[in-house]
């Protein structure tokens, strides 16, 4: 059994909350080089040096990407050989996102649904958590803007629709949204499961780098398609037409019941914040 002390966990989370929102994936900074270079619009090319000059301020200055420094989000697996010291791991990653949304001067959006009373210092974030075998704990971390996630949708489809009803739903969603959740954005779409599972499942395939190829080949296919038809749609960078509406869609899959197909689309903005550490 492996003991590691609850402060270097809370620690680990300050640090992600706060790197997230200053400093922006490599692979979505070359994400904006390449669908730059593809554009023939003036707005969408000048979209595109806008949004290059917004990460290197950011990373220059120290302050947030974006004012929306997003609600927080994890996904934490824990090794079944490992003990957190101190307090358990649900406290120390909430008190690392208060340590990290405080000295990162980092907006809290927190609030109560009904009555909107802030929470003031982002908490309690929402925390998937997985059981694995070993002893190390693996955090991803996401700052989930509330523009992007507005624009998310669940459904439940026929089992008849299959892969045209998914596609047709997809390009529905992402057309309708428009310039609402900041595009070009990153499109995160979770198969099977149930009702509940699904969503789960899109928001993790957000994780995935851009550039990565999904290693199932049925999938990576229907990935390319959907990539291909979302940026047809000329929506654009902010909703401003040209070529890249989406920088890149990711599917998630599990089984499901025979008598459902439970399809879920979560939308992630331009900046797709997020980042995974080991201990």
């Amino acid at each position: 059994m492996r003991t590691i002390d609850a402060s270097q966990i809370i620690d680990t989370v300050a640090r992600m909350c706060i790197d997230s929102n200053r400093y922006l994936p490599t692979d979505v900074r070359d994400s904006f080089a390449r669908s730059a270079a593809r554009e023939e619009s003036p707005a969408a090319r000048e979209v595109f040096r806008q949004l290059t000059e917004n990460y290197e301020l950011a990373e220059q200055t120290g302050l947030p990407l974006c004012q929306d420094t997003g609600l927080a989000v994890f996904f934490v697996d824990v090794g079944e050989d490992l003990r957190v010291a101190g307090m358990n791991i649900r406290e120390a990653i909430n008190e690392g996102v208060r340590k990290g949304y405080a000295e990162g001067y980092l907006r809290k959006s927190a609030c109560d649904p009904l009555t909107r009373a802030n929470t003031k210092d982002n908490t309690p974030a929402v925390i998937h958590f997985d059981i694995v075998p070993g002893d190390k704990l693996k955090i991803a971390f996401m700052a989930k803007g509330g523009g992007s996630e507005n624009m998310s949708r669940v459904t439940m489809l026929a089992p008849a629709q299959g892969w045209p009803g998914i596609r047709k739903f997809v390009l529905e969603r992402v057309a309708e949204a428009g310039p609402n959740p900041c595009p070009p954005t990153v499109v995160g779409i979770g198969i099977g499961g149930t009702f509940d599972y699904a969503p789960i499942l899109a928001k993790k395939a957000l994780l995935r780098k851009l550039d990565d190829v999904n290693p199932d080949p049925k999938l990576a296919a229907m990935e390319t398609e959907l990539l291909e038809a979302l940026n047809k749609l000329g929506i654009g960078p902010m909703g401003l037409g040209g070529k890249t509406t989406c920088l890149g869609v990711k599917i998630a899959m599990s089984p499901c019941h025979i008598a459902s197909l439970p399809l879920a689309v979560n939308i992630q903005c331009h900046s797709s914040r997020h980042r995974e550490v080991e201990l």
